[in-house]
């Protein structure tokens, strides 16, 4: 039995919502902005007229600004496009139970059932689009496709308000000459690598050496290629089942820039406090950190290790982040925002081997964090603040835990 997978993408979501609330803004050059003040000062979002004049998601104000002269620029309101998200998948889920979100404006859907066919999609995502339009008035783009990656791909290829079809006899006359910046899970960074290898399009992904991309990459050369060949069967996850958490991770874009190794030190440890909180309010251990960092010029790039044994503490989620740094951020100096986030989540209530040395240790900084938590929460974070925090005035009065960016992260499978 051949699968039905759609991909529902709302098209310039954040945009469209401001518009229908905003009506005389219709047809004009908008987009939803960060706060600069907050040095949040990107673009979210965009509506059709915008994008066509080159303004693109990710660039600063100024720059849209530049290439748009008489860009409209509003504030988001993330209330607003998580109620539309929920409408949009009510909407979706009257077709079926398997619904997988990627975000507030994306699901998958999965409609395989015995005797539907490819062109029974089509027809359910035309369906699905007119009623969207009908109902919400935003338009979305649907890909119809035999797995989730190629009905991600669809979904992009044709914008706005449209419906694409790459069946498993035809898909790759249209996929594989596109960019390979295209495929899913291919960044910038990937794509930079992939170049030197002769790697330009998802063809030339596809026929490349497995055992070049295995040498480069690890597994994730050999999982891009096996979406570019069109080997996908991750399932589609009914609607029903609850995320798994597979990790916890806390960010932070600094009021001015990190400069110096010790700021960096300052902001890892505060967001390792965030983190190490969350852990423990959850119940979890995490057996790895990772430390992710964004430059002034928005290039982002990341990098793990693991924790051994399992931890939730602040001090030892600390010092694995600033490790991390001085490997390999330091001389990407200056950032503008760093990232800490924990992996390998593993029940705290699981038996935890003793440690031959440092266990006395360990358990007093367990003492020192609940003691922590209990003060924080009585009289709020500032009450008390590590000794490193405080080499830098300006990056120790931001509050991790509240003040900036907190997510639990469930992959996609």
């Amino acid at each position: 039995m051949d699968r039905v997978v759609l991909h529902v993408d709302a098209n310039s979501f954040y945009a469209s919502v401001e518009v229908l609330y905003h009506p005389e803004l219709r047809g004009r050059a908008v987009s939803v902005c960060g706060d600069p003040g907050e040095r949040h000062g990107i673009v979210l979002a965009s509506t059709i007229p915008a994008k066509r004049r080159g303004v693109k998601t990710g660039m600063a104000i100024w720059q849209a600004k530049q290439v748009c002269p008489e860009l409209i620029c509003v504030p988001p309101h993330y209330d607003l496009y998580i109620h539309f998200s929920g409408m949009l998948r009510e909407i979706e889920e009257s077709w079926t139970d398997r619904v997988e979100p990627f975000g507030l404006d994306e699901n998958w859907l999965e409609l395989t059932q015995p005797g539907f066919t490819m062109a029974d999609g089509a027809r359910a995502a035309d369906a699905i689009r007119n009623r969207i339009r009908r109902e919400l008035g935003i338009t979305v783009s649907v890909g119809v496709s035999f797995n989730k990656v190629l009905a991600k791909l669809g979904s992009d290829l044709k914008k706005p308000d449209a419906v694409t079809v790459l069946d498993a006899e035809h898909w790759r006359e249209r996929v594989w000459p596109l960019p390979v910046s295209d495929l899913l899970f291919v960044g910038p960074r990937t794509t930079r690598k992939l170049l030197p290898l002769g790697i330009f399009t998802i063809g030339d992904l596809a026929c490349a050496p497995t055992e070049v991309l295995l040498r480069k990459f690890g597994k994730n050369g050999l999982m891009i290629q096996c979406f570019a060949r069109g080997l996908d069967e991750s399932p589609v996850r009914p609607s029903h089942l609850s995320e798994v958490v597979k990790s916890v991770g806390n960010s932070a874009t600094t009021a001015y820039d990190i400069t110096s190794p010790e700021g960096a030190r300052c902001v890892c440890y505060l967001l390792a406090e965030s983190v190490g909180a969350r852990l423990r309010e959850s119940g979890f251990r995490a057996g790895s950190v990772t430390l992710s960092a964004r430059t002034t010029e928005l290039e982002w790039s990341s990098h793990q290790c693991p924790l051994c044994p399992p931890s939730h503490v602040t001090e030892e989620i600390g010092a694995a982040a600033c490790a991390l740094f001085a490997r390999r951020f330091e001389d990407q100096l200056p950032l503008r925002s760093l990232g800490v986030s924990c992996g390998d989540l593993v029940s705290d209530r699981d038996p935890l081997q003793v440690l031959l040395w440092g266990e006395e240790r360990r358990q007093r900084l367990e003492a020192l964090d609940d003691s922590l938590d209990g003060l924080r929460r009585r009289f709020g974070h500032q009450v008390v603040r590590r000794g490193i925090v405080l080499s830098d005035e300006g990056f120790a009065e931001l509050d991790p835990k509240d003040d900036n960016i907190v997510h639990p992260i469930s992959l996609p499978r």
